[in-house]
């Protein structure tokens, strides 16, 4: 017995339609999910008041890049991993050599280059020597003997006669710190990847009947 099939070009031609659909809507999903959970990452950050400048190290880029595709996938990273890992994981930070994080107290001032100062820093900037005071019941201190200006800040007396100087915490010495978690990225990525499939269901549905 000889079969003979013959294949209509109608079916043909909804069978590469129907691929043709899916292909959009796959790409249409993946490229939603992957804005949806940019913004949702950034909006984390600036709700934990970590700052729009972080925030906006968030990005997102859909793949292929062009053109549409069954297997489209959508890639959202931050240009500053390490600074966002940090608040999303909440590290213990020890010093690098094993001796003491100086954490600046509001008499510290800011850095020029942005971000804490350092105890080196500080010194060549004001021109004062730091010193150390151990103390056995809390954090050591590093201080310095000057004036406080209209900022707060240690800065060198002018006086001849002493008036006015004191002497000011800089630095608090701990031994290490325990960064607090401030940001939960994995939660908005499970609620991402857990659209998908509604996702794409809605593209292809609106793409036949849109």
């Amino acid at each position: 017995m000889k079969l003979k099939l013959d294949i209509d070009p109608d079916i043909v031609a909804m069978m590469q339609a129907e691929v043709a659909a899916g292909e959009r809507a796959v790409t249409a999903a993946m490229r939603e999910a992957g804005t949806g959970l940019k913004s949702a990452w950034r909006l984390q950050i600036t709700g934990a008041g970590l700052g729009s400048r972080l925030a906006n190290s968030i990005r997102s880029q859909n793949f292929p890049r062009s053109g549409e595709s069954l297997d489209a996938a959508a890639l959202v990273w931050s240009k500053a991993p390490v600074i966002v890992g940090a608040h999303d994981t909440g590290p213990l930070i020890r010093s690098k050599n094993g001796f003491w994080l100086a954490i600046p107290l509001p008499a510290a001032g800011k850095s020029l280059r942005g971000g804490r100062i350092t105890p080196g820093e500080w010194e060549r900037r004001r021109g004062l020597r730091l010193r150390f005071v151990y103390r056995r019941s809390g954090p050591s201190l590093l201080v310095a003997e000057g004036r406080l200006n209209t900022k707060g800040q240690a800065v060198v007396s002018r006086s001849k006669t002493g008036r006015g100087k004191v002497t000011a915490p800089i630095f608090l010495l701990v031994p290490q710190v325990k960064l607090p978690k401030r940001l939960d990225l994995a939660r908005d990525a499970d609620r991402a990847l857990d659209s998908v499939p509604g996702l794409i269901v809605a593209n292809w549905v609106d793409g036949k009947f849109g």
